[in-house]
């Protein structure tokens, strides 16, 4: 076996990747649901975030009564950045045509000592891709938790030039909104979303709206699941994630660089915001032996009817 993993089942076709077990690629119709890539990833598109997403302050935290620090791998705002598995080798436990089921034997390292057992499952059918990720605690004491993904959506032309032109349509199930300081880092409780970071109705155009912003309050429907739908002229593309997922990040990739600014949409689903670590906020606590559950999926159908 290479270095990925290619899944098909009808309209969908994916890649994995074994290093960060990350979404590489994600087609519906032989056009990008997913920003993609093929060697190395650009600003986390695809990628996995465990044990923590999103930014720690200054890499420090405490946890039951002991101080740990990590690297600082984002100096521009002093955090560590969307955890420690991204670049480890995970291992194939089940691979068929439509499903690959990843596992990484993390053991720990300083700053973050507590051995997990993380598993991750892609899977593809006829309605799109869901993932399903398990996380065992294979320690002796507890260890704090956060998990996150980074998948870019894609829509076949840049986000800015779609949003320009009036094109573009984005509804975010989301009464809340993280207010956040220079360094992106939490500054405050949530507020409620109103003006321009209110996306709750259907068929509100972005415009210029620039976002790195994480929601919660997220509304759901009856299976227990929040939707992020992006519809661009000739189709719309979808994420959901459960009710294990309290947050989403959505990320509109302006400070990125090149042809890569503001072409693509990150939305991220998060169990917990910013900064978990330190604040506790949402943050996940596994006693030795137990194990959580999440599980997100994205999809994509026409906005048009198909022609006859």
């Amino acid at each position: 076996m290479g270095k990925t993993i290619e899944l098909h089942s009808g309209e969908f076709r994916a890649r994995i990747g074994l290093v960060g077990a990350a979404l590489q690629a994600l087609t519906w119709q032989g056009r990008d649901v997913v920003w993609p890539y093929t060697d190395a990833p650009i600003a986390f598109q695809g990628q996995v975030l465990a044990p923590w997403p999103n930014r720690l302050s200054g890499g420090r935290y405490r946890f039951e009564g002991t101080e740990h620090r990590l690297p600082v791998d984002e100096p521009a705002t002093g955090s560590a950045i969307h955890g420690l598995v991204h670049d480890r080798v995970w291992t194939p436990e089940e691979v068929s045509g439509d499903t690959a089921v990843l596992r990484l034997d993390f053991e720990g390292v300083p700053g973050y000592p507590f051995p997990l057992a993380l598993t991750v499952s892609y899977r593809l059918d006829g309605d799109g891709l869901t993932v399903t990720t398990l996380a065992r605690n294979t320690g002796g004491s507890p260890a704090p938790f956060g998990l996150g993904f980074h998948p870019y959506l894609a829509f076949g032309e840049p986000l800015g030039e779609l949003a320009e032109r009036g094109e573009l349509l984005l509804e975010v199930p989301a009464s809340l909104r993280q207010p956040v300081d220079d360094r992106l880092l939490p500054s405050g409780d949530p507020v409620p979303v109103e003006g321009e970071y209110d996306f709750r109705s259907p068929g509100r155009r972005p415009g210029g709206t620039v976002l790195d912003t994480a929601f919660t309050g997220l509304e759901r429907d009856g299976d227990g699941r929040a939707w992020v739908r992006v519809s661009c002229p000739d189709r719309r593309v979808s994420l959901w994630c459960d009710n294990s997922f309290g947050w989403l990040q959505l990320f509109s990739a302006d400070t990125l660089g090149g042809e890569a600014r503001r072409a693509h949409l990150a939305v991220e689903p998060m169990t917990c915001p910013p900064d978990a670590l330190s604040t506790g906020t949402d943050l996940i606590v596994l006693a030795p032996g137990s194990s959580t559950r999440h599980t997100f999926g994205i999809t994509a159908e026409p906005t048009r009817p198909e022609p006859k």
